[in-house]
């Protein structure tokens, strides 16, 4: 995909001991996670598990909330390297509508896999956000231009197909667990629903032909 990374993730140009800290203290928050779930993690008990002051947990991260939305950060980044760069079908070099399919299930299987620590990330003093899809739906709109779809308005088609697979309203739906999820951590009822999607719009809009988008083109 030939579009920038959303910066997620350590800030460029941090200090090598604020980055360590930061790399140890992600590292011992998902330990605690694994070990104690998402709701027994407070900043004080990250701070004495890390051996690190209270004072460090509080500026990095600022809230209890901010934890978790470090670790939706970081991870989020590792997703959008295999979709810039990993292999087909995520990543490049297969078919722009299997690209399609492929990452609506995996974003699916993203969120799913993160639902208690997207949960922890909301202020309870904040109104729950609208979505961050911004590098979901530049990704979208590629792979629509690329399938040479024959529809009217590929901007708002991809904003709809990004609000399908918005984080804040799979929280909504699903306000204590999402639902079944398959071996390979996909939440199936809702991959389901995306590949069957895509491929009805496929269905509707056969790809153009490439002389008849030279020929409409062409036309005055």
């Amino acid at each position: 995909m030939n579009l920038p990374v959303v910066p997620f993730g350590k800030p460029r140009g941090e200090r090598a001991d604020a980055a360590r800290n930061r790399e140890h203290l992600l590292e011992t928050a998902r330990d605690m996670i694994a070990e104690l779930g998402v709701g027994k993690v407070t900043m004080d008990g990250l701070a004495e598990r890390a051996g690190l002051g209270k004072g460090t947990v509080f500026r990095r991260f600022g809230t209890r909330a901010g934890i978790f939305v470090a670790l939706l950060d970081d991870d989020e980044h590792r997703f959008q390297e295999q979709v810039l760069s990993g292999p087909p079908p995520l990543g490049p070099g297969a078919d722009p509508v299997q690209r399609l399919i492929a990452y609506g299930r995996a974003r699916t299987a993203f969120l799913v896999d993160h639902f208690d620590i997207a949960r922890a990330s909301l202020d309870p003093h904040q109104p729950t956000p609208a979505g961050g899809g911004t590098m979901t739906r530049l990704h979208i709109r590629m792979l629509l231009k690329q399938a040479r779809l024959d529809v009217p308005d590929l901007d708002s088609l991809a904003l709809q197909l990004t609000a399908a697979l918005d984080g804040p309203l799979l929280l909504y739906m699903f306000p204590t667990d999402p639902g079944p999820v398959s071996a390979a951590g996909t939440f199936i009822p809702l991959a389901d629903s995306w590949q069957t999607l895509i491929e009805s719009i496929v269905r509707a809009n056969r790809p153009i032909d490439p002389d008849q988008a030279a020929e409409r083109t062409a036309r005055p």
